[in-house]
């Protein structure tokens, strides 16, 4: 389960105490990945071609083709060619496996 938040309230407690609160809003781009657990504050902006790791706290944008994670989530590297490769031989992998099934 992942929880996605575009509410926020003041921070004086007076002025919230009037029930005031707005939103700001959040985008996800296409083909993005969200692990278990995530958080995604109010105003952030996720790319598209993302992996967001479990239990990642989303506070800032988040670039297009990364992968990020953590608290606060950060990006730690760039989706590359190589993964591509990679991930293209396990999935070739699979289904010759499958069919020997």
């Amino acid at each position: 389960m992942c929880g996605i938040y575009a509410a926020l309230h003041p921070i004086d407690a007076a002025v919230r105490s009037t029930g005031l609160e707005y939103a700001k809003e959040i985008t996800i781009g296409n083909d993005v990945w969200i692990g278990g657990g995530v958080t995604i504050n109010a105003g952030v902006n996720i790319g598209s071609n993302v992996v967001i790791g479990s239990g990642s706290v989303v506070t800032r944008d988040i670039p297009d083709n990364v992968v990020a994670f953590g608290n606060p989530c950060r990006v730690h590297r760039s989706i590359t060619e190589e993964d591509k490769r990679y991930w293209t031989e396990q999935l070739n992998l699979y289904l010759a496996e499958k069919e020997e099934k």
